[in-house]
């Protein structure tokens, strides 16, 4: 059987080299690369990660946690986690607990704790400190997406500082009647994301004088259809109808505008409509919305873990805010004239 001595005698390089240039890890010029790849594809050679694994107590694996791949924020993180780790030379393994806290609890009490991963990545999950402590005491560095954890590296936006960003470019515009799509309790449990961004919003209408009323106010569960109903009740339920909308995720605003479309709305022309997040259908719908960069963060994520592993040096606890930017396309405008 061919092995990585036989590829370096081909090659003419140092067995250390070889592996450093097959596995892309370490420092190897590319003249020594080509020649490493040229000499192991013809002897019909794959560098054996498990023997590497052997050898160096790394998997060349990580674990990546997510609450459900349904949703486009959660498959766009894993997009962006998963290009990272090709690129580097390393495997993904997903986690998906979905909303059954037995599939949670296997995953942090035994799953993770098999030395199968070198890392883990948890996406907008609040660990508690069992499921933390669990993890440290096995050496396995964690970098959490969505919100700050004790004793790990967090990736996160300012939810309240965007929502009220996206509500005072409403305001700018000239909007005073606008309501909110927010999420059901049920999305309000890690990190209370539905929450933090509803007080932002409230926090610019106060700023501005302007009164937030209770039934510019309804909640969905962060879908197209979920919004679309609960938008549909809105419109035809408010008294006086509202001139924007501002949704807690651009899913919802997608919903928003079909609804209002339903009702031989314009957008922006008779409502305008904003989100957040960024997703791929923004830019078709038109839609104005605050991206998050949500594939960025799942770069980044590995980008810190690697950056440990590879040094050898302990994960810093650091809560890292990731940038934000308001894109404004045309579903946003300023209200017609007898609107305000």
């Amino acid at each position: 059987m061919t092995g990585i001595k036989d590829v370096a005698e081909r090659a003419g390089l140092s067995v250390a080299t070889v592996s450093r240039a097959l596995s892309g890890k370490g420092s190897v010029s590319p003249a020594s690369r080509a020649r490493a790849q040229a000499a192991a594809s013809e002897l019909g050679f794959v560098l054996s990660y498990h023997a590497s694994s052997l050898a160096s107590g790394r998997t060349h694996n990580v674990g990546l946690v997510v609450p459900s791949v349904h949703r486009w924020f959660f498959s766009a993180v894993v997009e962006g986690a998963s290009t990272a780790l090709l690129e580097a030379g390393y495997d993904l393994t997903l986690y998906n607990i979905g909303e059954n806290a037995a599939h949670r609890q296997s995953v942090f009490n035994d799953f993770l704790l098999r030395k199968r991963v070198d890392a883990v990545i948890a996406v907008s999950l609040e660990l508690s400190e069992n499921e933390l402590r669990q993890l440290h005491a096995v050496h396995r560095p964690i970098v959490g997406i969505g919100g700050p954890l004790p004793g790990a590296s967090t990736i996160r936006i300012d939810d309240t500082a965007i929502a009220r960003q996206a509500t005072n470019h409403l305001l700018g515009l000239g909007h005073t009647k606008i309501a909110h799509i927010t999420g059901h309790e049920a999305y309000d449990q890690d990190f209370h994301l539905p929450g933090t961004r509803r007080t932002g919003f409230e926090k610019a209408m106060n700023d501005a004088g302007c009164p937030v009323r209770p039934e510019r106010i309804v909640s969905a569960d962060f879908t197209i259809e979920g919004a679309y109903a609960a938008a549909r009740q809105l419109l035809a339920g408010a008294p006086e109808r509202p001139t924007a909308v501002f949704a807690a995720s651009d899913e919802m605003a997608i919903g928003t505008i079909l609804a209002a479309r339903d009702f031989g709305l314009r957008v922006p022309d008779d409502i305008s409509i904003m989100g957040i997040d960024g997703h791929d259908l923004g830019n078709v719908m038109g839609l104005t919305t605050i991206d998050q960069d949500a594939k960025g963060q799942g770069a980044l994520a590995v980008r810190t873990l690697l950056g440990a592993i590879t040094n050898g040096t302990p994960l810093v606890a650091a809560d890292t805010q990731h940038p934000t930017r308001l894109v404004v396309r045309t579903s946003t405008a300023v209200p017609p004239a007898d609107a305000n």
